[in-house]
Protein backbone atom coordinates (compact mmCIF):
# COMPACT_ATOMS: atom_id res chain seq x y z
CA UNK A 1 0.00 0.00 0.00
CA UNK A 2 1.54 3.24 -1.17
CA UNK A 3 0.12 6.74 -0.15
CA UNK A 4 0.41 9.06 3.05
CA UNK A 5 -0.99 7.91 6.16
CA UNK A 6 -2.86 10.36 8.00
CA UNK A 7 -4.09 11.22 11.45
CA UNK A 8 -7.17 13.29 12.36
CA UNK A 9 -8.59 14.51 15.42
CA UNK A 10 -12.29 15.85 15.20
CA UNK A 11 -13.81 13.98 12.33
CA UNK A 12 -17.26 14.42 13.71
CA UNK A 13 -16.92 18.20 13.55
CA UNK A 14 -17.82 21.03 11.32
CA UNK A 15 -14.47 21.05 9.86
CA UNK A 16 -13.63 17.83 10.73
CA UNK A 17 -16.37 15.97 8.59
CA UNK A 18 -15.34 18.02 5.52
CA UNK A 19 -11.65 16.99 5.96
CA UNK A 20 -12.44 13.18 6.67
CA UNK A 21 -14.49 12.89 3.10
CA UNK A 22 -11.54 14.88 1.42
CA UNK A 23 -8.87 12.96 2.97
CA UNK A 24 -11.03 9.70 1.83
CA UNK A 25 -10.75 10.85 -1.62
CA UNK A 26 -7.58 12.31 -1.91
CA UNK A 27 -5.95 9.00 -4.08
CA UNK A 28 -2.28 10.40 -2.24
CA UNK A 29 -3.52 9.52 0.89
CA UNK A 30 -3.77 5.31 1.78
CA UNK A 31 -5.00 5.90 5.21
CA UNK A 32 -6.92 7.60 7.40
CA UNK A 33 -6.82 7.22 11.04
CA UNK A 34 -9.64 8.80 12.83
CA UNK A 35 -9.50 9.58 16.88
CA UNK A 36 -12.70 10.32 18.49
CA UNK A 37 -14.86 9.32 21.63
CA UNK A 38 -17.17 7.59 19.37
CA UNK A 39 -16.96 5.24 16.29
CA UNK A 40 -17.31 7.37 12.88
CA UNK A 41 -20.99 6.78 11.13
CA UNK A 42 -18.91 6.68 7.57
CA UNK A 43 -17.53 3.24 6.77
CA UNK A 44 -14.67 3.55 4.05
CA UNK A 45 -12.07 0.82 3.07
CA UNK A 46 -9.27 3.36 3.87
CA UNK A 47 -10.94 4.19 7.09
CA UNK A 48 -9.21 3.28 10.58
CA UNK A 49 -12.10 4.66 13.29
CA UNK A 50 -10.33 4.14 16.56
CA UNK A 51 -12.41 5.25 20.15
CA UNK A 52 -10.18 6.41 22.14
CA UNK A 53 -9.52 8.52 25.40
CA UNK A 54 -7.48 11.70 24.71
CA UNK A 55 -5.79 11.72 28.10
CA UNK A 56 -4.87 8.18 27.57
CA UNK A 57 -3.43 7.64 24.11
CA UNK A 58 -2.58 4.57 22.83
CA UNK A 59 0.70 4.16 20.36
CA UNK A 60 -0.23 5.25 16.87
CA UNK A 61 0.47 3.24 13.85
CA UNK A 62 3.20 4.83 11.57
CA UNK A 63 1.83 8.24 10.04
CA UNK A 64 3.09 10.95 8.10
CA UNK A 65 0.88 13.89 9.00
CA UNK A 66 -1.75 15.02 11.64
CA UNK A 67 -5.32 16.92 11.39
CA UNK A 68 -6.43 18.69 14.65
CA UNK A 69 -9.77 19.77 14.05
CA UNK A 70 -11.05 18.74 18.29
CA UNK A 71 -13.30 21.81 19.07
CA UNK A 72 -15.88 23.17 21.82
CA UNK A 73 -17.37 25.81 23.63
CA UNK A 74 -18.22 26.79 27.18
CA UNK A 75 -21.53 26.51 27.10
CA UNK A 76 -21.11 22.66 25.76
CA UNK A 77 -18.08 21.76 27.97
CA UNK A 78 -19.77 23.32 31.29
CA UNK A 79 -16.50 25.30 32.11
CA UNK A 80 -13.39 26.97 31.12
CA UNK A 81 -11.69 23.81 32.80
CA UNK A 82 -13.74 21.46 30.44
CA UNK A 83 -13.22 23.57 27.21
CA UNK A 84 -9.50 24.07 27.76
CA UNK A 85 -8.95 19.75 27.86
CA UNK A 86 -10.57 19.82 24.75
CA UNK A 87 -9.64 22.35 22.46
CA UNK A 88 -5.74 22.72 24.53
CA UNK A 89 -4.97 19.22 25.74
CA UNK A 90 -6.61 16.83 23.58
CA UNK A 91 -5.41 18.63 20.71
CA UNK A 92 -1.63 18.67 22.36
CA UNK A 93 -2.02 15.04 23.07
CA UNK A 94 -2.91 13.69 19.52
CA UNK A 95 -0.16 15.99 18.13
CA UNK A 96 2.58 14.46 20.32
CA UNK A 97 1.41 11.12 19.90
CA UNK A 98 1.61 11.71 16.00
CA UNK A 99 4.60 13.17 15.99
CA UNK A 100 5.90 10.33 18.29
CA UNK A 101 4.21 7.46 15.32
CA UNK A 102 6.61 9.24 13.03
CA UNK A 103 4.06 12.33 11.48
CA UNK A 104 6.33 15.45 10.04
CA UNK A 105 3.51 17.54 9.32
CA UNK A 106 0.77 18.96 11.05
CA UNK A 107 -2.75 21.37 10.40
CA UNK A 108 -4.82 22.78 12.96
CA UNK A 109 -7.90 24.13 13.00
CA UNK A 110 -7.38 27.48 15.21
CA UNK A 111 -9.94 30.39 15.61
CA UNK A 112 -9.43 34.21 14.61
CA UNK A 113 -8.10 36.12 17.23
CA UNK A 114 -6.11 33.48 18.71
CA UNK A 115 -3.27 35.32 20.98
CA UNK A 116 -1.63 33.39 23.77
CA UNK A 117 -1.60 37.20 25.30
CA UNK A 118 -5.47 37.90 24.91
CA UNK A 119 -7.38 38.53 27.87
CA UNK A 120 -10.29 36.66 26.80
CA UNK A 121 -9.87 33.28 27.67
CA UNK A 122 -11.20 31.66 24.41
CA UNK A 123 -8.56 33.42 22.48
CA UNK A 124 -6.16 32.83 25.00
CA UNK A 125 -6.28 29.11 24.87
CA UNK A 126 -5.97 28.73 21.21
CA UNK A 127 -3.27 31.44 21.05
CA UNK A 128 -1.59 28.99 23.54
CA UNK A 129 -2.11 25.79 21.36
CA UNK A 130 -0.67 27.18 18.57
CA UNK A 131 2.37 28.64 20.23
CA UNK A 132 3.07 25.29 21.92
CA UNK A 133 2.71 23.40 18.68
CA UNK A 134 5.15 25.43 17.03
CA UNK A 135 7.52 24.10 19.80
CA UNK A 136 7.21 20.58 18.42
CA UNK A 137 10.03 19.25 15.88
CA UNK A 138 7.62 19.22 13.04
CA UNK A 139 8.96 19.88 9.63
CA UNK A 140 5.92 21.90 8.88
CA UNK A 141 2.85 23.40 10.84
CA UNK A 142 -0.03 24.99 8.74
CA UNK A 143 -2.67 26.61 11.26
CA UNK A 144 -6.07 27.79 9.84
CA UNK A 145 -7.31 30.94 11.66
CA UNK A 146 -11.43 31.12 10.18
CA UNK A 147 -13.83 33.31 11.31
CA UNK A 148 -17.25 32.65 12.35
CA UNK A 149 -17.68 28.93 10.52
CA UNK A 150 -20.92 28.17 8.23
CA UNK A 151 -22.42 24.46 8.42
CA UNK A 152 -25.34 22.73 9.42
CA UNK A 153 -24.31 21.65 12.69
CA UNK A 154 -28.10 20.19 13.01
CA UNK A 155 -27.13 17.73 10.85
CA UNK A 156 -23.88 16.75 13.00
CA UNK A 157 -26.08 16.70 16.66
CA UNK A 158 -24.17 19.51 17.82
CA UNK A 159 -26.26 22.69 19.24
CA UNK A 160 -26.42 26.22 16.75
CA UNK A 161 -24.37 28.81 17.85
CA UNK A 162 -25.86 32.28 17.73
CA UNK A 163 -23.01 34.12 16.70
CA UNK A 164 -22.22 31.86 13.58
CA UNK A 165 -25.77 32.71 12.67
CA UNK A 166 -26.11 36.16 13.10
CA UNK A 167 -22.50 36.21 11.15
CA UNK A 168 -23.76 34.69 8.23
CA UNK A 169 -26.66 37.13 8.09
CA UNK A 170 -24.63 40.21 8.69
CA UNK A 171 -22.28 38.80 5.80
CA UNK A 172 -25.32 38.38 3.48
CA UNK A 173 -26.66 41.53 3.98
CA UNK A 174 -23.03 43.62 4.04
CA UNK A 175 -21.46 41.00 1.43
CA UNK A 176 -18.33 42.87 0.08
CA UNK A 177 -18.42 45.25 2.54
CA UNK A 178 -17.16 43.44 5.50
CA UNK A 179 -13.09 42.69 5.17
CA UNK A 180 -12.39 39.18 4.09
CA UNK A 181 -10.92 38.03 7.24
CA UNK A 182 -13.96 38.87 9.15
CA UNK A 183 -16.44 37.35 6.58
CA UNK A 184 -18.40 34.10 7.94
CA UNK A 185 -16.69 30.99 5.49
CA UNK A 186 -17.45 27.88 4.92
CA UNK A 187 -16.23 24.95 6.63
CA UNK A 188 -15.49 23.12 3.60
CA UNK A 189 -13.64 25.69 2.50
CA UNK A 190 -11.00 25.60 5.62
CA UNK A 191 -11.05 22.07 5.08
CA UNK A 192 -9.94 22.63 1.70
CA UNK A 193 -6.92 24.39 2.44
CA UNK A 194 -5.38 22.26 5.02
CA UNK A 195 -5.40 19.34 3.03
CA UNK A 196 -3.92 21.80 0.27
CA UNK A 197 -1.40 22.95 2.41
CA UNK A 198 -0.27 20.21 5.05
CA UNK A 199 1.69 17.85 2.71
CA UNK A 200 3.75 20.47 1.60
CA UNK A 201 4.25 23.21 4.40
CA UNK A 202 7.56 23.96 6.19
CA UNK A 203 7.73 25.94 9.32
CA UNK A 204 5.00 27.17 10.92
CA UNK A 205 2.35 29.01 8.55
CA UNK A 206 -0.77 30.96 9.51
CA UNK A 207 -3.46 31.14 7.14
CA UNK A 208 -5.94 33.92 7.49
CA UNK A 209 -9.52 33.53 6.88
CA UNK A 210 -9.65 35.29 3.77
CA UNK A 211 -6.61 33.33 2.69
CA UNK A 212 -8.60 30.29 3.60
CA UNK A 213 -11.25 31.47 1.18
CA UNK A 214 -8.85 31.00 -2.10
CA UNK A 215 -9.25 28.18 -4.73
CA UNK A 216 -7.21 25.21 -3.72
Amino acid sequence: MSGRTVVLAGATGLVGQHLLKGLLADPGVAQVISLGRRPSALAHPRLQSLVVDFTALPALPPTDEVYLALGTTIKVAGSQAAFRAVDFDANLAVARAALAAGARRAGLVSAMGADARSAVFYSRVKGELEDTLATLPFNGLLIARPSMLEGDRSALGQPERPGERWASALGRWLGPLVPANYRPIPAAAVAAALRAGVPTVQGRQVLLSGALRRPR
